[in-house]
């Protein structure tokens, strides 16, 4: 299966999607902020980045824009999991260089779906 670098701020939910992803057979990767998401995503070259756009250091924006600036990772799909949906949120998601934006809450079910389209689309499984 696919290894998935999730930066998720909130540790409950970041613990829920860790525990969803592996347990659909993923091998998940955690970071608490954009700056270690960044960090993670040079050193393990995940098939996956799901991010949390409002995180402390540094937005799930920002490290996504310099992710798709690090010839290493930039082609590395990047997917945002947030609260806030107005159109405005997803038009500066995709902007930066995202290819989905997911809107919590979520149900397991949804996200390990979303996660298998998204990997799919990029020969991954």
């Amino acid at each position: 299966m696919a290894r998935i670098l999730i930066a998720e701020d909130e540790r409950d939910i970041r613990d829920l999607i860790t525990f969803t992803l592996r347990f659909a057979g993923h091998e998940v990767i955690a970071a608490t902020n954009g700056e270690e998401a960044l960090e993670k995503a040079l050193q393990e070259i995940p098939d996956l980045i799901m991010m949390d756009v409002r995180m402390p250091r540094m937005t799930g924006y920002e490290a996504c824009k310099r992710m798709k600036t690090e010839p290493t990772i930039q082609h590395i799909p990047v997917a945002f999991l947030s609260a806030k949906g107005q159109e405005s949120e997803v038009q500066t998601g995709l902007e930066v260089g995202a290819i989905e934006y997911i809107l919590k809450p979520f149900s397991p079910d949804q996200l390990t779906d979303r996660v298998k389209v998204i990997l799919a689309k990029f020969g991954k499984k």
